[in-house]
């Protein structure tokens, strides 16, 4: 049941990140699941390192999800 929960949970955080930074992004819903579960992962990351703790909430999630967004976005370009 812990797989379906993430799965949702990252499928939401994709979406949200990818709608708060608008523009052409190809994939569909297994890359925008993959996005929000990696999404969280580099939240938790930031997290930890500046000392916050490991867990974090739905902004931290989406936040690391647009960090990789924006990642990608410029290994695109370049």
């Amino acid at each position: 049941m812990d797989i379906i929960v993430t799965i949702i949970v990252g499928f939401i955080v994709g979406v949200i990140a990818k709608f708060l930074m608008p523009g052409k992004d190809g994939g569909g819903f297994i890359l925008t699941t993959i996005l929000g579960v990696a999404g969280a992962f580099v939240g938790s990351f930031i997290a930890s390192a500046l000392g916050m703790g490991g867990a974090v909430g739905w902004i931290g999630s989406v936040l690391g999800a647009m960090l990789i967004l924006f990642v990608l976005r410029l290994d695109r370009k370049g």
